[in-house]
């Protein structure tokens, strides 16, 4: 569950409780031209809301001598009878502190949850008095007795066990880790980052400022050496016991399957070490030296910042504010929607290229892979990898396209006799000058490449990023040139290109366009009369047009005979950065999406980047726009068509339209006929999904059947139960269309599944094609986003009551032998 859904409606929805753990759908909505005002975000911004509360606590232990002390930050609205379960901050204090020292926060929790930055959330500031307050919150082997000091405790063992089962067991919080973060500056920024990485089952995030860490060994005159916390028997410092408990021991034996992200903050004007040997353990640099190992461990994402200032709370303040507004919003009060689905990739950087299911229920299947997989040995560069399962998911075939050179796939099509055409770019060696053509092959049922062709300038850059069939055998391949294909006079940098290609292979037409600036076209679609749509991006004005401003989307059409040139040439955008970059054929007509970062709706954007869909009509008038989004950065990738006019939108996200998996989720918009959201779905993992590290969108999607939707795509982590194979893999999930009991009633939440394929890691499952090329390409980057219709805030709420079983369900993913969510103890 997304915490902005719940606090969004929170306003409307006071006397339904209930609905507070069932805010499953965004906590955007769609702007329309009806759309209501966007929601208020956030408890506070209603009248006369309550205070929050401080309030002491205790929890016995055999673990640690006295127990365990801690003080309870209680947000506004704090309700213990509510539905609404709570995430948790577990908050470290530094060596030599009390508790009370991180009780200053609340007034800042107070305002950060009142303006929406961070969820309503329970925050739990402990007491470490052991080990003369030196701790370092690891269990300490010390048991001599020198001067001024006692002997160690387990306090790593009672904090991650009994103060964790206590508070879970005390407060309505989240018993998962999805709900569970762990600050602290100084030693406790040392604590938070132990308990992170070596308690994954426990904490998914961590707030890790000014830390007391340091590699590949301590200073001399440090503290971790002076009251025993690395200590063994008489020793208060035990050289063997700190490797041990050092966070590259810990970063060594992470598990990627239980990703975390980290918040790390530091002053430039730490204390610096007098020798000069010892300047490696200064703060500021040993910060930079873990932000640099931890970020490339598999499962861990990380953010650094270093303020103006030093050891002291000038930075730890700053860095807690901005550091919840990272870690907070990744905070759940249900886990994640499961990533699940079959998953494959080669050691290398891979990218999805396509899929197709065809009239017999086999599937067919591209990647684009940057080394060895599916059996198949790299030919050097990228090649493309096409493969053929059954209905069954039995593999068939898989075929190579490939050269030592880079090759890339944007989609399949059906050929002629059951015969399948790829379409992307490959590079090509023109008598020594390398540079990329458009490709298209054809591959037979069994497998045997028919024909390839490559066109396009010999002396410069040709790519193909979207393709759909002819109807004859053929296709059309759509994207851009840098150079001069066929007669045409370049009219800018990149000028838009699609090509015709017959059934034979043979190119049987091209039309290059486009005006003085860069333009790329990344969709196409045929309609049911034969007639071609376009869609793209320009920096500057397509033909008789103007531009907005910014980068701006564009539509063009053309008849079968491509020469002819469009149509018509429509160019929409606002004066940020607008593209198309899917289209859907509706019979006669088409429906295109893609992303804005201003309003091309009547009603203003959420924030950042919106999707949009729009009907085009043949003329190329557009109508019916409408934009969805998250304060966040949402962009469209691919649109498929729904029984009785529904579409779903698919793209990439960093909001949340529900629960946040991390930093990149892939959504999905189950869209009603007249646009009104059904149901949202969001999943990935805690890495980047749907998008590369540019935010360029890596995603294809396609019916495969009446109700279910395939979507191959790009990630950075892994499905569950799969291990990344290395860079960027390929997923398969499937999600299904809202299912409607009786007219009126809310829609079914979905959940991705795996398709019937084998699984593993360098098994891929099978999905299906529309015909229209739909996915994405690469294009420019901005930010964008939107807000829900009154209308749709009133679907949210009866859908929210069914998410409660759902919801119910999701909370039982346990990383922790602990059963159900513990009923709490008042």
């Amino acid at each position: 569950m997304s915490w902005k859904s719940s606090a969004s409606l929170a306003a409307s929805l006071a006397l339904a409780g209930a609905l507070a753990l069932a805010g499953t759908s965004s906590a955007t909505a769609v702007s329309s031209a009806t759309a209501l005002a966007e929601p208020t975000f956030g408890l506070a911004k209603t009248a006369a809301a309550p205070t929050s509360q401080l309030v002491p606590g205790h929890v016995d232990t055999d673990t640690v001598a006295g127990g365990i002390d801690y003080t309870t930050y209680l947000p506004a609205g704090f309700d213990a009878d509510a539905a609404e379960r709570y995430p948790t901050l577990y908050l470290l204090h530094g060596r030599g502190d009390t508790q009370a020292a991180w009780q200053q926060v609340a007034p800042k929790l107070d305002s950060m949850i009142a303006d929406g930055q961070v969820p309503p959330l329970i925050v739990v500031m402990p007491d470490a008095p052991w080990s003369g307050r030196g701790s370092y919150y690891v269990d300490s082997l010390y048991t001599g007795g020198a001067a001024n000091t006692t002997p160690g405790q387990a306090v790593e063992t009672a904090f991650t066990t009994d103060l964790v089962d206590h508070i879970d067991a005390t407060y309505p919080t989240v018993d998962d880790r999805a709900g569970r973060a762990v600050g602290g500056y100084s030693m406790g920024g040392a604590g938070a980052l132990r308990f992170a990485t070596a308690h994954q089952d426990l904490f998914s995030s961590a707030l890790v400022l000014s830390p007391a860490v340091y590699v590949p060994s301590t200073p001399v005159d440090s503290s971790t050496r002076e009251f025993g916390a690395y200590g063994r028997g008489d020793a208060l410092y035990d050289e063997a016991r700190y490797q041990e408990l050092a966070y590259p021991a810990a970063l060594d034996a992470f598990d990627p399957a239980l990703p975390v992200h980290l918040f790390i903050a530091v002053g430039d004007d730490e204390y610096a070490n007098p020798k000069p040997e010892d300047a490696i353990h200064d703060l500021d640099y040993e910060a930079a030296t873990l932000y640099n190992r931890a970020k490339r461990v598999p499962g861990i994402t990380a953010e650094m910042r270093t303020y103006d200032g030093g050891h002291d709370w000038d930075v730890w303040a700053r860095g807690f504010a901005e550091g919840l507004t990272d870690i907070g919003p990744r905070l759940s009060t249900t886990p994640p929607t499961p990533f699940t689905g079959s998953q494959t990739g080669s050691a290398g950087d891979d990218r999805a290229s396509g899929i197709l299911t065809l009239a017999d229920g086999s599937v067919v299947e591209a990647i684009t892979a940057a080394g060895d997989a599916w059996g198949h040995s790299s030919a050097g560069g990228t090649d493309i990898l096409v493969q053929k399962r059954s209905s069954a998911g039995a593999v068939q075939w898989t075929t190579a396209i490939a050269s030592p050179l880079n090759e890339r796939a944007y989609g399949l099509v059906e050929g002629e006799d059951g015969s399948v055409i790829v379409g992307g770019y490959q590079r090509v060696d023109h008598a020594g000058a390398q540079n990329d053509d458009v490709l298209a092959a054809a591959l037979s049922t069994d497998g045997t490449v028919l024909w390839t062709t490559t066109a396009g300038d010999p002396a410069a850059a040709d790519r193909a990023y979207a393709i759909v069939g002819d109807g004859a055998g053929g296709a059309f391949l759509a994207g851009y040139t840098s150079g001069r294909v066929g007669d045409a006079i370049p009219a800018g940098d990149k000028d838009a290109l699609v090509m015709h290609v017959g059934r034979d292979g043979a190119v049987a037409s091209t039309h290059q366009f486009g005006g003085a600036g860069e333009d790329k076209t990344l969709a196409i679609a045929r309609s049911e009369d034969g007639r071609l749509a376009l869609g793209g991006v320009t920096t500057g004005a397509m033909p008789s047009t103007t531009a907005h401003g910014g980068t701006d989307g564009w539509l063009a059409g053309f008849g079968n005979d491509l020469a002819a040139g469009p149509t018509f040439v429509t160019q929409i955008g606002t004066d940020s950065s607008d593209q198309v970059s899917a289209l859907l054929a509706r019979g006669s007509s088409w429906q295109a999406a893609g992303f804005t970062g201003g309003a091309l709706a009547t009603t203003p954007s959420a924030g950042g980047n919106d999707a949009f869909v729009a009907d085009v009509d043949g003329a190329g008038t557009v109508s019916g726009m409408r934009q969805y989004g998250t304060p966040g950065d949402d962009r469209t990738a691919a649109l498929v068509a729904g029984a009785d006019g529904a579409t779903l939108l698919v793209g990439h996200t960093d909001g949340r339209f529900q629960a946040s998996a991390g930093s990149v989720d892939v959504f999905a918009l189950d869209l009603a006929a007249g646009g009104n959201i059904r149901t949202a779905t969001q999943f990935g993992s805690v890495a980047r999904d749907g998008a590369d590290e540019y935010d360029e969108a890596n995603l294809f999607a396609a019916a495969a059947g009446a109700d279910t939707v395939q979507i191959q795509g790009l990630t950075y982590g892994a499905v569950e139960g799969v291990t990344n194979a290395g860079g960027g893999d390929v997923f398969l999930s499937t999600v299904a269309f809202a299912v409607l009991e009786a007219p009126g009633e809310p829609s079914t939440p979905t959940t991705p599944t795996s398709p019937a394929v084998p699984g593993g890691p360098d098994m891929g499952g099978g999905t299906a094609g529309n015909g229209n090329g739909a996915g994405v390409s690469p294009a420019n980057s901005t930010a964008s986003a939107l807000a829900f219709s009154g209308t749709q805030l009133g679907q949210i709420a009866a859908f929210a009551l069914l998410a409660l079983g759902a919801g119910a369900v999701l909370a039982l993913r346990r990383h922790r032998a602990h059963g159900p969510l513990a009923t709490p103890v008042r």
